[in-house]
């Protein structure tokens, strides 16, 4: 990876959307974060709107691209972790969520 090449690390969690870059050193040089509602519609039920976290997730994201043309970097590659057992039904032709995510914390 060349000096003024980035990385781009997207960590789309339980409770908030981060995205971190780190330099060649892997050094953090930026990181934004945003928190996101957590919906609780019946007991034992945890649920998110899927909106809401494609929207964090786009927001932090867009910030670190940002920030990396500030530097006068670009981003060479990007990783992700995610919730992995939270899950999202979507509409086939529309793209858009049928009901939110069932969390993997729900009972």
């Amino acid at each position: 990876m060349k000096s003024n090449q980035l990385v781009l690390a997207i960590d789309q969690g339980t409770t908030s959307s981060r995205s971190i870059l780190f330099d060649n050193s892997f050094s953090i040089v930026g990181q934004s974060q945003r928190e996101f509602e957590q919906l609780f519609p019946d007991s034992g039920w945890v649920e998110h709107n899927p909106e809401t976290i494609w929207e964090t997730t786009m927001t932090t994201c867009s910030d670190m691209v940002h920030k990396a043309d500030a530097m006068s970097a670009s981003i060479a590659t990007i990783g992700i972790t995610n919730q992995r057992e939270t899950t999202i039904v979507w509409d086939k032709s529309s793209g858009k969520p049928i009901y939110n995510a069932i969390v993997w914390q729900d009972r």
